[in-house]
């Protein structure tokens, strides 16, 4: 028998306690859920060129992979990758420590840190002028490195392949070279929770991109079921197609798509100059006249989603290569100043009107002076492979101004084009190949008719010819593992185009010499 019972007062004052210690309890376990799982973290870089190399544009929430698991895979399936590991589909990473390549992000989101790509990806080259000099990078340039088709097939193949299982990838995440070190609660969540979720991520991916597996054969068996559809290859990506799939689910059967709407896949494009490039035609084909909404858009592409973008990160991308100054040739000597000279005025009378030039070492891009620049020349004038082109429908414009509804930055300026845009060619040295398949090798060889240039090369080097101008397409100074054989037989691939006298192809070849010395100088 309780002897000395609380007193109505105390009853009252110990019911009041526990609601405000179960208050309390409610409120931490509510800031716990939004710090772990609401909050988003990221690793902030206060320099703009590291925050363009790493910093987060929003592509993980939505298409980010634990980063145990991305680099677990490289070991899983070292047999296949080699040693090299990610560097085999090209990317870049700084140094032999560098935890992951440049145009990867990092982001912690629900309490697991993820990975996944920014702009940088498909916006950093690099050169060589010896095959024995350590690459160079070109922040800004065309990754003319990047077998962006390859990782994706990568990813793709390891949803369905058996090997990919929880045991196999634990086991990886706790190897010497990922360093995981899972406890038993760490294993009980990548076995019950992450892997399956990532499996079922990268299967989802592999139905989005079921046109993709059609590659060659048409629809395996060797018996063509729908339209072969073809390998991009190093520093090209098709812009539109995946994006039809992923963004708006559009068909792509053989009923909705044609042969050559299917390949139109082009050079990645350099970034710098914006400024001056804002209220041109942009993208290729030109379908579009703001700055902000092409980074938007393409923004989309590395994998960002209309809820997850990042604007202020994408922002700051934008202030910095708003004024990015072109790369300056990396062997001046080798540059005859009278030979430039000649260029010049044959550039001129030839190239300026599209294209503006530049005088004493600054790039002029007045629309008003150059009324071409920036501007759409048909493609009966062009005459270039109209794969690119096509790939780009009116329904595909009319469903992009749909994205960013509700939001200030909503689309509205896309629109389909009669052709491709004249743009401005400072810095054109270091964004070869050329045409916008990248068909041609040389600005050299972009000077001939389209009989007199090489038909079947290799891309994928980045030793410079700095007498032709453009990445060396004989094999020379690469690994062959490096090198993609380019067949302009193939559909998308095209070399024809931009030739005639109004070109240039029909100059003596000492002008075409000097027409190339001079665009050294841009």
């Amino acid at each position: 028998m309780n002897y000395d019972p609380p007193t109505p007062v105390e009853r009252v004052l110990a019911r009041y306690r526990w609601i405000r210690f179960l208050v309390i309890l409610l409120l931490l376990l509510l800031a716990v859920y939004y710090l772990v799982f609401v909050n988003q973290y990221v690793v902030a870089y206060k320099d703009a060129r590291e925050h363009f190399k790493y910093g987060s544009i929003g592509s993980e929430p939505n298409n980010g992979i634990p980063i145990l698991v991305f680099k677990a895979l490289a070991v899983m399936y070292r047999d296949e990758l080699g040693p090299t590991g990610y560097r085999r589909f090209g990317l870049l990473y700084e140094t032999e420590q560098s935890e992951l390549p440049v145009g990867m992000s990092k982001r912690i989101v629900s309490g697991v840190e993820r990975v996944w790509l920014n702009c940088a990806v498909c916006h950093v080259g690099t050169y060589r002028i010896n095959p024995a000099d350590k690459p160079t990078l070109i922040l800004g340039a065309p990754s003319n490195n990047l077998r962006l088709y390859d990782l994706l097939r990568f990813f793709l193949k390891v949803g369905a392949d058996p090997k990919f299982n929880a045991d196999a990838l634990i086991a990886a995440i706790d190897s010497p070279e990922v360093g995981g070190h899972l406890n038993f609660i760490d294993r009980a969540i990548y076995r019950y929770i992450v892997f399956p979720r990532v499996q079922a991520a990268f299967l989802h991916l592999s139905q989005q991109f079921a046109f993709l597996g059609r590659q060659g054969d048409g629809g395996g068996n060797g018996h063509p079921a729908y339209h072969p559809y073809y390998d991009w290859g190093p520093g090209r990506v098709d812009t539109f197609n995946p994006y039809k799939a992923i963004q708006f689910n559009f068909p792509m059967n053989a009923a909705r798509i044609s042969l050559t709407e299917l390949n139109g896949s082009s050079d990645f494009p350099s970034i710098w100059a914006q400024h001056p490039r804002d209220g041109m035609h942009l993208h290729w084909d030109g379908n579009n006249t703001s700055v902000d909404e092409r980074n938007l858009s393409a923004a989309l592409g590395a994998g960002v989603t209309p809820v997850s973008v990042d604007i202020a990160a994408i922002k700051r991308v934008r202030a910095w290569i708003w004024e990015l100054p072109p790369p300056a040739f990396p062997d001046p000597r080798s540059i005859d100043q009278a030979r430039a000279d000649r260029g010049r005025e044959l550039f001129a009378d030839h190239c300026a009107a599209c294209h503006g030039m530049s005088r004493s070492g600054k790039y002029s891009y007045d629309t008003n002076r150059f009324p071409r620049l920036g501007q759409i020349e048909s493609l009966k004038q062009i005459g270039t492979d109209s794969g690119r082109w096509q790939s780009y429908t009116q329904d595909f414009a009319a469903a992009q101004n749909t994205l960013y509804a509700g939001y200030p930055w909503r689309f509205s300026h896309f629109s389909k084009t009669g052709g491709y845009a004249n743009q401005p060619l400072d810095g054109i040295w270091a964004r070869s190949p050329y045409l916008h398949n990248g068909s041609v090798p040389t600005l050299r060889d972009l000077l001939e008719p389209a009989n007199g240039r090489p038909a079947k090369w290799y891309r994928g080097s980045d030793v410079l010819d700095v007498a032709k101008v453009g990445y060396r397409y004989d094999g020379y100074g690469a690994a062959p593992e490096d090198l993609f054989l380019y067949d302009t037989g193939i559909p998308g691939n095209s070399n024809v185009g931009h030739e005639g006298r109004v070109y240039g192809t029909e100059l003596p070849a000492a002008d075409k010499d000097a027409l190339v010395e001079y665009m050294k100088t841009l």
